[in-house]
């Protein structure tokens, strides 16, 4: 997989995340996306104060609110570490929300998220070629096994399995553009692969881990 590393200036990054400060105290649900190194693509992290401060629980579901009216919803989890004006989610969620390291998103309680029975999903074709086998069986059934996986229409995501990665796409989740796979969710993976031309690649959007420090 190809990552593309690009270098941040850091005087207009400490101008930035001042001026993000101050807009946090006025607007508590206005985050400042922060990195974490993990494959979990349902779940972001915030400091349980600013949990409290946007009337959430941990655990809750949430809608995040990216760039070019990109939104996904994710579980909330509380995380000490994570500092309180920031938002932690990896870069499967970052690419989502069209968003890099340092953008500011909104956060807002998603109430209407349902279990839904059914959700059609289709791998992208260039992560799939020379996989053989069941694609349900070795990727999505581990993947949403007793997760209660949040998912939104359109979002891709990408599943470790194997020897590989292989990337995939909501293609439907009716009657809703939100809801979570539960156990009894059918899902719905016969169709044609969705082509990568059709698609941003994930690592191209929104992998930005300047001079490649992690947190």
């Amino acid at each position: 997989m190809s990552h593309h590393v690009e270098s941040s200036d850091s005087k207009s990054g400490k101008k930035d995340f001042s001026t993000a400060i101050l807009e946090w105290k006025k607007s508590p649900n206005r985050l400042i996306i922060d990195e974490v190194i993990n494959d979990d693509n349902s779940v972001v992290s915030m400091h349980p104060q600013t949990i409290e401060k946007n009337q959430f629980f941990h655990g809750d579901t949430i809608l995040i609110k990216g760039k070019k009216r990109r939104d996904t919803v994710c579980i909330v989890l509380a995380n000490e570490n994570c500092e309180e004006p920031k938002l932690r989610m990896n870069k499967v969620v970052r690419s989502n929300l069209r968003v890099r390291l340092g953008d500011v998103v909104s956060v807002h309680s998603c109430p209407e998220v349902m279990y839904r029975k059914r959700v059609h999903i289709l791998p992208i074709d260039d992560t799939i070629k020379g996989v053989t086998g069941n694609l349900f069986d070795a990727y999505l059934k581990p993947y949403f096994l007793e997760a209660y996986c949040p998912v939104r229409k359109r979002d891709l995501f990408l599943v470790l399995g194997g020897m590989r990665s292989v990337e995939f796409k909501v293609i439907e989740t009716d009657p809703t553009e939100y809801c979570v796979v539960a156990p009894d969710t059918e899902i719905f993976c016969e169709g044609e692969p969705v082509r990568r031309e059709d698609e941003e690649r994930l690592d191209e959007v929104g992998y930005d881990e300047a001079n490649g420090s992690h947190s």
